[in-house]
């Protein structure tokens, strides 16, 4: 089977192209990985072709011999679609994790994207936590998202508050909240160990005035997991341009009752009750 007639293939150039559309990702903005099976990557075997061992500069022994889809660096997801090759590779990591070669993909001399240390050290975290493996890791501007980040205080509590406050559907979406990263250079070992840490308790980590990461199960669940918190921070925006602001709002009571009516778990942290807000 051809990579690009793969299953697992088709879903991630339509992740990238839905992305492209919502306007996420101008010329070469934003990246995109996944981790695939054994099974997966045995259906795209026949067009594998192992180029020459690379260093990481740093190690993930979590991912030893794994493989991963990767978004190429200064490639547009505009081009997903229509230029899957240039726009896309796989790679696997040696038995220590400490290098990685090109499978497939990349075409015209390309390489994966600048910021694979983020990917890979989130991909690391997510495979050591129980539970259902969050094999996409994706990386987008959102406009609305980004904006926040200008005028609310930089703070899990105040960004997770804020955006559960808007509509019901996001602590049942993100019920572990949101993760914020101060500004910081992209495509570095600091930076990728920060989201890391923040991915241990969060599948959204917000970079300040830059954009969103998050980790999903599969590709429909990382873009149902960046247009939520998308669509969130669009309304807020929306409720922060109207003079004098939010008139009323749900209370930290309404969310306890959502949570153990919907049986979802809401850290009470996130739920102290806000200077002039009655519960």
């Amino acid at each position: 089977m051809k990579v690009t007639d793969a299953g697992f293939f088709r879903s991630l150039v339509r992740l990238a192209d839905d992305g492209w559309r919502m306007g996420w990702h101008e010329r070469n903005g934003g990246n995109l990985s996944f981790r695939l099976t054994e099974e997966e990557l045995r259906s795209a075997e026949e067009e594998l072709r192992p180029g020459a061992w690379v260093p990481l500069g740093f190690s993930v022994p979590e991912l030893a011999g794994a493989a991963f889809a990767v978004t190429g660096t200064g490639r547009y997801f505009r081009d997903a679609a229509v230029k899957p090759e240039d726009t896309f590779g796989l790679i696997g990591l040696d038995g220590r994790g400490e290098n990685y070669r090109i499978l497939w993909g990349f075409a015209h001399g390309g390489r994966p994207t600048s910021e694979l240390p983020t990917h890979l050290l989130t991909h690391a975290v997510k495979a050591s936590l129980p539970g259902e493996p969050r094999r996409v890791v994706y990386h987008a501007h959102p406009s609305n998202i980004i904006a926040l980040t200008f005028v609310l205080p930089l703070s899990d509590e105040v960004f997770t508050r804020e955006l559960w406050e808007m509509f019901p559907e996001c602590p049942l979406v993100f019920p572990e909240g949101v993760g914020v990263a101060p500004w910081m250079v992209p495509g570095g070992r600091a930076i990728a160990e920060a989201t890391g840490d923040l991915m241990k308790r969060y599948n959204i980590v917000v970079w300040a005035h830059h954009g969103v990461f998050c980790a999903g199960e599969d590709p429909d669940a990382a873009f149902g997991l960046m247009h939520t918190v998308e669509k969130s921070a669009e309304i807020l925006m929306k409720v922060l341009a109207v003079p004098g602001g939010k008139k009323q709002t749900v209370a930290p009571e309404q969310l306890r009752r959502l949570s153990e009516e919907c049986g979802v778990d809401l850290p009470e942290r996130f739920l102290r009750d806000k200077p002039g807000q009655n519960p």
